[in-house]
């Protein structure tokens, strides 16, 4: 019998051959996955700030149900809050940008020719620099008409989705219960216990990050206004409600917050005082790092900070602000997947409670964690 050739190539080059064709697909499957989302952004926005919310809001819309109402009535009654809510606050930090607006912006102007008179060349004075606006004001007119009627139909779609997104929260909150049993029924056959584990695992760790993020937010925006009204800095509440909406960009949103709150203490109250307030801002800094974080976040998905910048910077290269705010949960999302994976328990049901509670490891429902025992 003649002995069969040994093979072209030795086995740790096929090994690395093979995993080199395993991630070749992956990331082409990612790469089309990515294009048709950004190809159909109106559609695929509305339902991830959907995700968002639902993970946000679940916890509320639960303590209604376990109040006997009916879900429907309990996922409107969420709605309706969510709009007093966000209602109230976009009153309240628009009346404050209103009011302290001008103040701010003059504070920002006078930080800018400070800062132009230490360290810039000749020409670039704000008069020089209000000449050179008005010339290209008067060449590209045209384009900008153009621009303001293209920003005012992209209001106009923000609105529209913004309108999708609050519908699609009430139906996932209304049918959190049926999500389990639709993805089982969706899953190939033998994967719908690892496919229900995962996506259970998904959102429990994007429901973590929006709660403690919002918390984290909201301490911080406290924190700060509190410390710039006591050092009498103008625009405190507006440039509070600023550091509050940059919470959910992670360091890069808390970088810039404070980086113009020092701005607007340096023209206004003079270096001493933009030292208070830097001191200020690295304070709740190293409050929300040491503290906040580890003791609000402890039991979601931890992400190495050289992970959440990447993931930042590719947000924004897809999909600008809009992809920045989701590119961190979305993360988180895959982290949880990845877990679950890891630990080799998608074949096993997660622990549920008796007579309706919900679980310390599930964390509830949700479009993809449906509320045990409903």
């Amino acid at each position: 019998m003649q002995a069969s050739p040994p093979p072209l190539l030795p086995r740790p080059v096929r090994r690395l051959g093979a995993w080199c064709a395993v991630l070749l697909l992956v990331a082409g499957v990612v790469w089309v996955g990515v294009r048709l989302c950004a190809e159909f952004r109106t559609a695929v926005t509305p339902v991830l700030l959907a995700l968002l919310g639902t993970a946000l809001l679940g916890p509320f819309h639960r303590t209604l149900v376990r109040a006997r109402l009916p879900r429907s009535l309990a996922a409107g009654l969420t709605c309706v809050a969510v709009l007093a809510v966000v209602g109230g606050a976009v009153y309240i930090v628009v009346a404050a940008l209103v009011e302290t607006g001008d103040q701010i912006l003059a504070s920002l102007k006078s930080a800018a020719k400070s800062v132009a008179d230490h360290f810039g060349a000749a020409g670039t004075s704000l008069d020089d620099l209000a000449s050179n606006g008005r010339d290209l004001l008067s060449r590209f007119g045209g384009t900008a008409a153009s621009n303001v009627i293209s920003g005012v139909s992209v209001v106009g779609q923000a609105v529209a989705m913004g309108v999708l997104a609050l519908l699609l929260v009430f139906f996932f909150l209304r049918d959190s219960d049926k999500a389990a049993d639709t993805l089982r029924s969706l899953a190939p056959g033998g994967t719908a216990d690892t496919v229900e584990a995962m996506a259970r695992r998904a959102f429990q760790a994007v429901e973590g990050f929006m709660r403690g993020t919002t918390l984290i937010a909201l301490i911080d925006a406290v924190c700060i206004t509190a410390g710039l009204l006591v050092l009498r800095v103008p625009g405190a509440v507006g440039l509070g409600a600023l550091v509050f909406v940059g919470a959910y960009i992670p360091y890069l949103g808390a970088f810039l917050s404070g980086t113009i709150s020092v701005l607007v203490a340096l023209a206004d109250r003079g270096f001493a005082i933009a030292l208070w307030a830097l001191g200020v801002v690295l304070a709740v800094q190293v409050l929300e790092g040491h503290v906040l974080q580890p003791a609000i976040q402890s039991r979601t998905v931890q992400m190495h900070p050289a992970v959440v910048m990447l993931a930042i910077t590719a947000g924004a290269s897809v999909a600008g602000i809009l992809g920045m705010l989701l590119a961190v949960p979305l993360t988180a999302a895959a982290f949880g997947i990845v877990q679950e994976l890891r630990d080799g328990r998608g074949g096993q049901q997660p622990p549920e409670s008796t007579g309706g509670g919900e679980s310390g490891e599930n964390g509830g429902g949700g479009p993809e964690a449906p509320e045990p025992g409903a």
